[in-house]
């Protein structure tokens, strides 16, 4: 082992060690360069760390390394000598830490450190080096610098702060210079006493022993400035670099946790910073992690501090919390676990609320929360920590009575320390993690493992307790699966079944289909109502008992999995339902066949009529009654007092499962009317369309069609002899039911655009929605801002006079008004004279009018004049043409009250007097209505001139050449107005007035100028230039269309309906959490630069679609047209340039910017509050001109706003990306610098080695945050039990960084999303409606908040307009009366959730593998079962990035549709379905998988009414039923197919669209995008997504493989290679279309239409529009589609991927081979091959029915026939075997392979000829046996595919193999064909083009030139 001295002086090691260094120097190098030209403004640290950012994990854990080579780097410029021994000292440190440098990292650091150290050496120039002296320099440095730096001032200004409480925001400042400057010296102390070590004999070591013994004793603000914390520095709470411990609300929580009188004794190392507190003692106790202590201590601490300042602020010196916030906390965070116990009826932990002392309060609040926050994926199951909170509770209960603390026994582990996490947690952990391995990676079905509901569930009855405490390792609970023994499934099982539909929605299905009977029996009944009528209408009983006795059979059926583990109960109630229905259903059908004989028989006896009556009334009432009960409200309490029968209890039982969830789903009278009249409107326009235009005209058609005999069949018919054509009617009706059971959703769609219309006309939406009505409507905008926005003690301040309330309006308004303008320039979309001309005055000063902004005044000065100059009437007259202006009118009044106080402050002295005079006969003229006799108007526009030029002397700083020039404007301005601007009389006086002539003679007129110095008059004097010397109108400002929206929709929701904001200190505090994986940080400027294949790189793409912004840009940064290499000379505008680009993408650094704008908020408004309502900051007060300049800096406000806003991103791998110096990490940590308040929590991954000796990982949860030097400080380090990614990523994700969240509220939002200043301002407002204080949300509080998004992606093309349309309608008109009908869910973000509520109830999402694969919505589901109530709100909104590309589109759809297929199987759907009342649960169903439902209907609706056609086509049946009959029905059928149509197109999709065009646009700007919708080919867009969701919802139920896809957020809309696309949709829609083309095609060669052609056309347009839009959208809808080059590389590439071999490694995108094989991945299981074998069948129908027409058959319909036609298809695929023979595979006679071929082909030609010559075969009969063995060979494909080991075991493999590609081949050929067609004339590419971006267009956008890339500019 190499000693330290040689290591340190570099003067041994090898070539590695060489190369190492070399690299270390490197790096180092490049770290101190950033450094050094890191950018002025904005980051909170440097860029580059230094050595100190170097340092290993392993070391840094530790030790103070980091600290010491940061101290080192800090005083580097100063005394290099002493950071030479730093640096040493540190690699001292790391050598006797890993001698052997086995941890990652530690030889690259040890080695590269020891070269910085040899380059320090080498800079003593050869001086020698006296290590003997080194701790004399260091202490002698160690004086000075504590000298320089004044510590000992600082320490006593810091006393002095700390006991007046009074903060300034240069101390805020003042107090992270501070902390740099202790960490600095903390390090050399460090050091020091290492060198010197424990006991110094000489003077100088005393001494400094003395010094740290002194420190240590008496400087606490040393260390505790410097030990890590979130958010409260509760380890130093005398800290005043952070203010928030000096707050009385969180020093009374401090105190309230501190309070241990009443505690026992326990053992217990008194921290010197801080007392003991209850944590240390559930610490002692329990044995919880040290970090989790500290991280639930804050808290705790924040929560209590909370919900104290919002009852109100403690005072005294000592404040205590109050025992109703303590009270308010318990209850909250208690609530589940108290539910909980009254549902198992177990005691409470306590004996009862009034008994618990607040103490006891606190201590079981703070040991739930320790609970919950060490307990990992066990945090998935509320009940879980329920049981383990209710077992720990008990034993502290026993603690807590006894003198003396002793540990749990249940914690304590085999060395006789305690754990918490080792004894409860990892045992539940492991049995979770060997459940989540046996789930074959999502692959094996649901029922073969347990998930997360299952574990939970089992804690649902009180056999839970049987587990024990702690929880038994061999119970049933904790058993882990083998192959032969595993614990079955809880409460549930999730098969895989279409049949789940039925059974969760068993009362909509059967209302469906009895209503469907009825009003069938009516029609047959020619509408008559009679008492025959009536006796088959109540066959609908035994039907409905039937369909019950179908849901009852399976649910037991469907529980086979959970019967081992089910409750007895729930066994018990299935069994009972089972007999009972399989009684009732028995006898009420024999009755019903009674009743029948009775009306056969005609006689007069009805008994069994009048008994089947009695039942069937009997059983309806006890329903109604039971329906009443459960879900009525106003029967709700009658039904809790019935609970207390035993009667009553067991038939609610079994009408209704009892579950832990989901009881009490009932809403109030108003809101239960609302939903139920809302649905009986929709359901009688429903059945009344059904009955006159879809059963009505189809009775007569089945009438003659049922009794037709004899019909010719031209097929040997099988199966329809003596049955009265049911085919034929099943054929006729299919397409009609399926349409019935669908065109609900129709319905609902129509009255929901309706509804949700009227209720954003009513919520005052859209009513600014141009800058014009923005203008116009200014004046009333502070007034409705202070109302709403603003606390009412503010706005309701008293005023000496009413006149003045409108200024008091104007100055709450102005502050905020300008910081909006300011983000706007910030973010570019405003120009600095826009800006100008946007800001707005203060109002605070003594000006008698309000200010408004300048871009409503421009040019109105000069329009003023112009109307002087022309006046020849009256003053009257004139200010009454000036008034029709108001904006005109208060131009002019400022011009002059403005004139007359900038002239009154410029001069004194006789020129004062002048100035006095001149305006007080100016007023008196106004007043007696002489002023035209006064002045002269005509002269006026020379004062203007006059004025105009002494301004423009003014907002310029002072010299003396501008001082005499203000001099010579004032006599210029005194002459013009003196001698021509005045009357003649006036003018007289003034030149007779002695005292100013005398002044003038003498000169000392206007000789002593007071320039303007204060804020207001400055700005007042910039102002007044601005209104005189500003021209050209300002309609159009903002000119930027998205500033303009911003603004609009800011000031249009300031007149909504919202809660008062409350002030900052008394608001509901929250937290932002974005969870993050691998997505893009930043983009690079090699990213940025970089050309695509197109030519054209990010930077200039943006360059285009954004010019305006860019040139913002550019002018923002000070430059001007500037190229991307213009940027590379500075760093800080490199940097600049990322960012620009990063904020115009979908990135995270675009999503942490627009967060970190509530703190921002929050500081304006905390900074502002305190300032109005006379609190005294910076010796300002509220009464002073108040300006906004520094409010980030100011202490107060920035800790107002930390203790009330977290944001916390968790970025799961950002420790791998660190470790692997990825640029995403160092990007993150960029974030970090440049928002201190930005948190980041992590997995942290750590080799280590168990006991046994073997390797393991272990994996912690980590925070961490940004320090004084801008590294990386770790705040928590929390240890799991193990990796928590059990289930799916991102709420995993989530669960592991939801501890380090505060607050009361939780916002989640994705990393592709944004926010705005404005809006952060109305989040307050948001929050209070979380205390439903004006009960207009329901009987229960919300727990969850909608928030409306806006899609900012929907400018770019066509296909992002489209998705971004649709996704508005959702967020805003469709959320809006989900909500209002009481069944909004959780459908992603932002949505802002109760945190306490949702933490103590298994958290924001759902995790289990696949089930919950959309894990946002099942938020929502699990919220609305535990009795939540999720609201919508539209006055705030958040900004949302969406896919913007048709394969980014499809994905995302793929995702989303197999998301719902798996909600299908999930019990959440399930006991939502059955939990509901009916008209609830309508509205679930159709909003949710409902909607899947009807759109995979849509398409059914297709193959049912084609194969329907081609079924009596071929058999030859409608050509013999028209001819025996006139075939009716058509009015059914067309009703059905248009209505099919519609929906395919997307107009039902596009309604709620245009109605919210309508409301916000206004209509004609709705019915031009609408129309310009519709000549982009939205309809083939909406088609083709229809496919898209059919076939990812139908695969996901019947085989699986839902999975989140990823789908880039690429900027540049690339062009896609036909082969990708080719991948991407073949089976999801080309091989469907394919299918409905050949349909189409055998229907129209061989169908009957008695109309010909057109009615042909007429009736399958909609199937030909399906066609096209499945085969050609994603060539429609891609870029340079149609382009002539393109194409051709587009084939060389789809034949090379065509015919490239796959192989072991070969992906898919590139072999055909590769990727047939992924697309058969999903079959998997038995059932899934019985199914698709079932489904393939359908294709041997086409060449049983083609083969029978075909003319050489000569009518013949022998089953030989058929025989034969096999016997064909099999010699074709032999000569198909012979034709691909290749000399390769063939090799013994490969000349006489070719020669075989050669003849063969010869002789198949020659032999067709033949056939052709001498038999009546024909060409066309030649075409239909291709069509036919076409079907037929796809089919067996299929079969071949399905049983693939077979295939393989018969040697087949091979030829299917060959024979797909064939297939594959010659689709993709038929494709491609027409785009090769289209791509020969250029005009179509151009087109294409236009259709895609024409947004783009209309915004003058140069979209051509991008297409065509940058290269040509380049070239020449």
């Amino acid at each position: 082992m190499a000693s330290s001295r040689p290591r340190r002086r570099g003067g041994g090691g090898g070539a590695p060690e060489r190369v190492a260094a070399d690299n270390w120097e490197r790096l180092v190098r490049g770290a101190l360069k950033r450094d050094h030209h890191r950018p002025a403004g904005g980051a909170a640290g440097p860029l580059g760390l230094g050595l100190a950012a170097a340092v290993p994990a392993s070391l840094g854990k530790t030790t103070n390394i980091d600290q010491i080579l940061q101290a080192a780097d800090d005083i580097e410029g100063e005394d290099p000598n002493v950071a030479r021994i730093l640096c040493e000292q540190a690699y001292t440190m790391a050598q006797n830490l890993d001698p052997s440098s086995e941890g990652r990292g530690v030889l690259q650091f040890k080695t590269g450190l020891a070269s910085v150290i040899k380059q320090k050496l080498a800079k003593k120039d050869g001086a020698s080096i006296d290590r003997q002296n080194d701790i004399q320099v260091l202490w002698n440095f160690y004086l000075e610098y504590k000298s320089r730096c004044r510590i000992d001032d600082m320490q006593q200004e810091q006393e002095r702060l700390r006991e007046s409480g009074t903060f300034s925001t240069e101390m805020g400042a003042r107090a992270m210079e501070m902390k740099k400057v202790y960490a600095t010296l903390r390090a050399l102390l460090d050091v020091l006493e290492i060198l010197v070590g424990p006991s110094a004999t000489d003077r100088l070591g005393r001494q400094i022993l003395e010094e740290i013994k002194k420190i240590k004793r008496s400087d606490a603000a040393l260390r505790g400035d410097l030990m890590p914390y979130n958010i409260v520095p509760l380890d130093a709470p005398s800290s005043v670099a952070n203010i928030i411990g000096f707050f009385p609300e969180v020093r009374a929580a401090t105190a309230a946790i501190q309070n241990c009188e009443d505690l026992p004794r326990f053992p217990y190392d008194a921290p010197q910073l801080r007392q003991k507190d209850i944590f240390d003692l559930l610490q002692y106790v329990f044995g919880f992690q040290d970090d989790n202590i500290r991280n639930q201590r804050e808290n705790v601490v924040l929560t209590l501090a909370n919900a104290q300042s919002r009852l109100s602020l403690p005072v005294g010196t000592e404040p205590k919390i109050d025992e109703r916030a303590v009270t308010e906390v318990f209850c909250k965070v208690l609530d589940n676990y108290i539910k909980w116990c009254r549902y198992l009826g177990k005691r409470l932990a306590w004996t009862s609320l009034e008994a618990v002392n607040k103490n006891r309060k606190i201590i079981l609040v703070a040991l739930y929360f320790l609970v919950w926050g060490e307990a990992a994926n066990v945090r998935f199951l509320p009940e879980c920590i329920c049981y383990i909170f209710h077992n720990m509770a008990k034993e502290l209960d026993g603690v807590l009575d006894s003198s003396e603390a002793e540990p749990a026994k249940s914690c304590l582990t085999s060395d006789g320390s305690t754990s918490y996490l080792e004894k409860i947690i990892t045992p539940i952990y492991e049995t979770m993690a060997a459940e989540a391995n046996n789930t074959n990676n999502g692959k094996a079905a649901h029922s073969a493992w347990r998930n997360y509901d299952d574990f939970n569930e089992y804690f649902w009855s009180r056999s839970c307790f049987k587990l024990g405490w702690p929880p038994a390792e061999g119970s049933k609970f904790l058993r882990k699966p083998t192959k032969r023994k595993r614990t079955g499934k809880t409460n549930f099982v999730e098969h895989r079944t279409f049949l789940h539909l039925y059974r969760s929605f068993h009362r909509l299905w059967i209302f469906l289909l009895l209503m469907f009977q009825c009003l069938a029996v009516i029609a047959f009944h020619h509408g008559k109502i009679n008492i025959d009528t009536i006796k088959i209408l109540l066959s609908a009983g035994p039907a409905f008992f039937i369909l019950n006795f179908i849901e009852c059979c399976l649910d037991v059926i469907l529980m086979f999995g959970a019967y081992k583990t089910a409750r007895g109960f729930a066994i018990s109630r299935l069994v009972i339902r089972f007999l009972w229905l399989t009684a009732v259903s028995t006898f009420v059908t024999y009755l019903y066949v009674k009743v029948l004989e009775e009306k056969n028989a005609r006689n007069s006896d009805s008994t069994y009529f009048r008994i089947y009556a009695l039942v069937l009334g009997g059983y309806a009432a006890v329903r109604i009654m039971f329906a009443l009960m459960a879900k009525i409200p106003a029967c709700h309490r009658l039904s809790s007092f019935s609970d207390r029968s035993q009667f009553f209890q067991f038939f609610k039982w079994i009408y209704q499962e009892r579950y832990y969830v989901g009881r009490g789903l009932y809403e109030s009278i108003s809101d239960y009317a609302r939903y139920v009249i809302f649905w009986l409107v929709i359901l009688a326009c429903k059945f009344t369309f059904a009955y006159f235009l879809q059963i009505r005209p189809l009775v007569e058609p089945t009438n003659i069609i049922v009794q037709l005999h004899n019909l010719q069949y031209s097929w040997h018919d099988l199966v329809s002899k003596g049955n009265n054509n049911a085919l034929t009617i099943v054929s006729l009706w299919a397409p009609v039911l399926a349409i019935y059971l669908m065109d609900i959703h129709i319905w609902y769609t129509l009255l929901t655009a309706l509804v949700g219309g009227v209720m954003g006309a009513r919520g005052r939406l859209g009513e600014i929605r141009s800058i014009e009505m923005l203008h116009k409507r200014f004046e009333s905008f502070p007034e409705a801002f202070a109302k709403t926005l603003s606390p009412q003690r503010i706005s309701s301040r008293p005023v000496a006079q009413d006149s003045e309330i409108t200024k008091m309006y104007a100055s709450i308004f102005s502050p905020f008004w300008n910081e909006i303008i300011k983000s706007l320039r910030e973010e570019d979309y405003v120009s600095n004279r826009e800006m100008d001309l946007l800001m707005m005055p203060s109002n605070c000063g003594n000006l008698r009018l309000v200010q408004w902004p300048l871009f409503l005044l421009t040019s109105k000065i000069m329009l003023a004049n112009d109307y002087a100059s022309d006046c020849k009437d009256s003053q009257y007259e004139l200010w009454y043409r000036i008034s029709k202006d108001e904006y005109m009118a208060y131009a002019v009044k400022e011009c002059y009250y403005s004139a007359e106080r900038i002239l009154h402050s410029l001069v004194d002295g006789e020129g004062q007097r002048w100035v006095e005079r001149l305006f007080r006969d100016l007023n008196e003229s106004i007043t007696q209505s002489s002023l035209l006799v006064t002045i002269n108007l005509k002269k006026l526009q020379y004062v203007q001139s006059r004025l105009t030029g002494l301004t423009g002397l003014l907002i310029r700083d002072e010299t003396a050449g501008r001082a005499a020039g203000v001099t010579k404007a004032l006599l210029e301005l005194y002459e013009v107005v003196t001698h021509e601007f005045l009357a003649q009389n006036l003018r007289e006086q003034y030149d007779t007035w002695q005292l100013l002539l005398r002044a003038r003679n003498e000169g000392r007129l206007f000789s002593k100028i007071f320039w303007p110095k204060d804020l207001e008059m400055k700005e007042q004097v910039k102002r007044l230039h601005l209104l005189l010397t500003v021209k050209d109108s300002a309609a159009n400002i903002p000119k930027n269309l998205e500033a303009q929206r911003r603004l609009q929709f800011f000031t249009n929701s300031l007149f909504m309906d919202m809660p008062a904001a409350k002030p900052v200190s008394e608001m509901i505090p929250f937290s932002v959490f974005t969870p993050y994986y691998s997505e893009t940080v930043l983009y690079s400027m090699s990213e940025l630069c970089v050309d695509n294949e197109d030519g054209i790189s990010i930077l200039f793409y943006l360059q285009k679609i954004y010019p305006d912004e860019w040139a913002n840009f550019l002018e923002r940064i000070g430059h001007g047209d500037s190229s991307e290499d213009d940027f590379k000379d500075s760093s800080s505008d490199t940097l600049e340039l990322r960012f620009w680009v990063s904020y115009r993408g979908q990135t995270l650094a675009r999503t942490v910017r627009g967060m970190m704008y509530y703190r921002r908020a929050l500081m304006l408004q905390s900074y502002l509050e305190k300032r109005y309502l006379g609190g005294i900051e910076d010796g300002n007060s509220a009464a002073e001109y108040i300006d906004t300049q520094g409010y980030e800096l100011s202490p107060d406000a920035r800790a107002q706003a930390d203790i009330k806003f977290t944001y916390v991103v968790s970025c799961q791998i950002y420790g791998q990306q660190k470790q692997m110096k990825k640029p995403e990490a160092a990007d993150i940590t960029l974030l970090l610098q440049r928002n201190e308040a930005l948190r980041v929590a992590f997995i942290h991954e750590e080799d280590s080695v168990s006991n046994g000796g073997h390797a393991i990982k272990e994996y912690y949860s980590k925070l961490v945050k940004a320090d004084v030097h801008g590294k990386d400080q770790e705040i928590y380090s929390i240890k799991l039990p193990g990796n928590p990614k059990l289930g799916e990523g991102k709420p995993e994700n989530q669960n592991h960084a939801i501890i380090f969240t505060r607050g009361d509220a939780i916002q989640t939002i994705d990393m592709n999303q944004d926010n705005y200043l404005e809006e952060a301002m109305k989040m307050r407002n948001l929050l209070e409606e979380f205390r439903n204080v004006r009960g207009n949300h329901g009987i229960r509080n919300p727990t969850i908040l909608g928030v409306r998004e806006h899609v900012f992606t929907g400018s770019v093309s066509s296909l992002a307009s489209f998705m971004s349309n649709q996704e508005t309608s959702f967020v805003t008109l469709g959320q809006r009366v989900l909500a209002y009908l009481k069944v909004r869910m959780h459908y992603g973000h932002p949505d802002v959730f109760d945190r306490i509520f949702h933490i103590t109830r298994g958290g924001i999402s759902k995790a289990s593998r696949v089930i919950n694969i959309s894990e946002d919505i099942y938020a929502g589901f699990n919220s609305t079962l535990r009795q939540g109530n999720i609201t919508h709100h539209e006055y705030i909104q958040v900004g949302k990035g969406r896919d913007v590309g048709l394969n980014q589109i499809a994905l995302f759809e793929g995702k989303v549709a197999g998301g719902n297929g798996e909600q299908v199987l999930s019990r959440d759907v399930y006991r939502l379905g059955q939990l509901f009342d009916f008209f609830r649960m309508l509205t679930f169903f159709f909003t949710t998988v409902g909607y899947y439902v009807c759109t995979m209907m849509t398409v059914l609706t297709v193959y049912f009414f084609l194969y329907g056609r081609v079924y009596l086509a071929l058999s030859g049946l409608d050509y013999s039923i028209s001819r025996q009959a006139r075939f009716l029905g058509n009015t059914a059928l067309d009703a059905a197919l248009n209505a099919q149509f519609l929906v395919q197109i997307g107009i039902f999709t596009a309604v709620p669209m245009l109605m919210c065009f309508i409301l916000e646009l206004g209509l004609m700007k709705a019915v031009f995008s609408f129309i310009t919708m519709q000549l982009q080919f939205c309809s083939v867009f909406f088609t083709f997504s229809l496919g898209t969701r059919t076939h990812y919802f139908g695969r996901t139920i019947l085989h699986g493989g839902a999975k989140y896809r990823a789908t880039g957020r690429g900027f540049v809309v690339r062009h896609i290679k036909f082969a990708e696309n080719y991948r991407l949709y073949s089976r999801s829609h080309f091989v469907k279309a394919f299918e409905v083309a050949l349909l189409l095609i055998i229907y129209i060669a061989y169908g009957y239409m008695k109309g010909g052609s057109s009615s042909f056309i007429l009736i399958t347009i909609s199937s030909w529009f399906l066609v096209i839009s499945w085969l050609f959208a994603p060539y429609i809808f891609n870029p340079s589609g149609f382009e002539w080059q393109k194409t051709v590389e587009d084939f060389d590439d789809w034949t090379n991927w065509l015919l490239y071999k796959g192989g072991v490694g070969v992906k898919g995108d590139n072999s055909w081979e590769s990727w047939w094989d992924e697309e058969q991945a999903h079959i998997q299981t038995f059932r899934g091959r019985i199914l698709e074998t079932i489904l393939s069948l359908r294709f041997l129908m086409f060449q049983y029915g083609i083969v029978y027409k075909l003319k050489i058959t000569e009518h013949n319909t022998s089953l030989a026939v058929y025989g034969f036609s096999w016997i064909a298809l099999l010699v074709l695929v032999l000569l198909f075997k012979l034709f691909t023979a290749t000399p390769k595979k063939s090799t013994a006679l490969p000349t006489f392979v070719r020669f075989l071929q050669g003849v063969l082909a010869l002789g198949l030609i020659a032999g067709i000829a033949l056939l052709i010559v001498f038999t009546r075969f024909t060409i066309a009969d030649l075409f239909a046996s291709a069509l036919a063995f076409i079907a037929t060979g796809w089919c067996v494909l299929c079969l071949a595919i399905t049983w693939k080991r077979v295939a393989k075991t018969l040697g087949l493999w091979d030829s299917v193999r060959e024979i797909a590609r064939m297939y594959d081949a010659g689709m993709g050929a038929l494709i491609f064909v027409p785009i090769v067609f289209f791509s020969w004339f250029p005009f179509v590419s151009t087109f294409q083009s236009r259709i895609l971006f024409n947004q783009a267009f209309s915004r003058g956008l140069e979209i051509s030139l991008i297409l065509a890339g940058n290269k040509a500019n380049q070239q020449t």
